[in-house]
């Protein structure tokens, strides 16, 4: 069994990690990877958007299968021209993966659906957006892909504005509309479930920390950390809430002629009314695959392969482990306006790191073999726990040996699960 991953982050590598342990002890490779990945799998140079170099790849090495872990060849159509060729592949297709690639499209198909989430309006000028703010804060989201930036609470007309003429007019992420959304109040939730076009089973809950600062200040990032279970989601609470948010857009798409096949996370605010969906992504969450898959005692690329065949998941029972795993995200200088490149990592190799999880999410060798900053979050450290607390405790205390220059981290991790497990 021979498996591609396709992507380069920490999500990929915590896949390639989750896969490795499957009995069937499949060969590994990644393209691009980076240099923690390619310690635990064989490394192509291939771009992840370069659809035809991936696809020419998948034939020359028999790949079995195909993982692809980031949005973007998702919506570019890589599993469409993967199994155009007869290779399997785990994710969406194009079409599908609209449901990521559009903050407008998703609405409508949340409308279509039957879904619970705030109410919008989608705007392409300045004028039309504030004329579209009913109160404050009021949520602008750029349309298309933006790396988990495109979204800002406005708390004033000045920041809403200021939003618009970035998004709509400086052209910040490229062409595109913006949805002026209802601000939801309440918890948020993240949830992933695996589906197969015809069924959605949803994964361990998990929790997401979007801001660059903690209290949850400063502007949005991709995610600076994330810890799985959730204090009052069990297991049969996630399934009522896949039925009513992941269920019906399964539904939905297959009903379209578009099924959705691979990883649907819906991100949630818990609601005085109930759930309500925020956003659709395509694949697995970034940061939270990094805190939800070392949980897994089910076999992943069993549950890969059966989810990219039509109604493959029928009876699979997903198994996870009792503890608590809190994953933390150390990010460059200068993030999220920027990603600081080349600052010299070290620490790696303290002992302390031995009993936690490290991923690779922005590294890279330079010429002389050091290992440096390559991106906004650089690395991720997850440990397990039988509990918030314990868990916690461990993830800070092995980061703590790893230093880089202008290196952020977020201090309240998972402190609330901790404040909510104490009563």
């Amino acid at each position: 069994m021979k498996v591609l991953v396709v992507g380069g982050g920490g999500r990929e590598h915590a896949i390639v990690r989750a896969l490795a342990r499957s009995p069937q002890s499949p060969e590994l490779l990644c393209a691009p990877g980076n240099p923690g990945i390619a310690a635990e799998a064989r490394l192509l140079p291939i771009a992840v958007t370069d659809v035809e170099g991936l696809v020419a790849a998948a034939q020359a090495e028999a790949v079995d299968l195909v993982v692809v872990g980031p949005e973007a060849p998702l919506v570019a159509g890589l599993v469409d021209a993967l199994q155009a060729v007869g290779v399997a592949a785990f994710g969406p297709s194009a079409a599908a993966a609209r449901l990521e690639a559009s903050k407008q499209h998703a609405k409508e198909v949340m409308a279509a659906a039957g879904v619970p989430t705030g109410g919008w309006t989608s705007v392409d000028t300045v004028a039309d957006g504030m004329a579209a703010i009913t109160s404050y804060p009021a949520v602008l989201k750029y349309d298309g892909l933006a790396a988990g930036k495109g979204v800002v609470d406005a708390e004033d007309e000045a920041t809403a504005r200021a939003t618009l003429v970035d998004f709509l007019e400086d052209r910040r992420f490229g062409d595109g509309r913006v949805v002026v959304e209802e601000f939801l109040a309440g918890e948020e939730l993240s949830l992933l479930a695996l589906c197969d076009g015809v069924r959605a089973i949803p994964l361990a809950p998990a929790q997401d920390y979007k801001r660059i600062f903690d209290g949850d200040a400063g502007p949005n990032t991709g995610g600076m950390g994330s810890y799985s279970p959730v204090v009052g989601i069990d297991a049969a609470e996630a399934q009522r809430i896949a039925t009513l948010v992941h269920q019906p857009i399964v539904d939905e798409l297959a009903r379209r002629g578009t099924p959705f096949h691979g990883v649907l996370y819906a991100g949630l605010m818990l609601t005085q009314e109930g759930p309500k969906v925020i956003e659709y992504n395509a694949r697995f969450g970034d940061p939270e695959t990094q805190a939800v898959l070392p949980r897994l005692r089910s076999d992943l690329l069993e549950l890969m392969q059966r989810a990219s065949r039509p109604g493959g998941l029928d009876g699979a029972q997903l198994e996870w482990a009792d503890a608590w795993a809190v994953t933390l995200v150390l990010a460059g200088a200068g993030y999220p306006e920027r990603s600081a490149a080349g600052d010299v990592i070290a620490g790696l190799e303290h002992p302390a790191l031995d009993a936690v999880q490290v991923t690779h999410a922005g590294t890279a060798l330079r010429e002389d073999g050091a290992l440096v900053t390559a991106g906004g979050r650089v690395l991720n450290v997850t440990s397990l726990g039988d509990g918030p607390a314990s868990a916690r405790e461990a993830a800070y205390a092995a980061a703590d040996h790893i230093t880089f220059d202008g290196r952020q981290l977020r201090t309240d991790i998972a402190q609330r699960a901790v404040e909510r497990q104490q009563g």
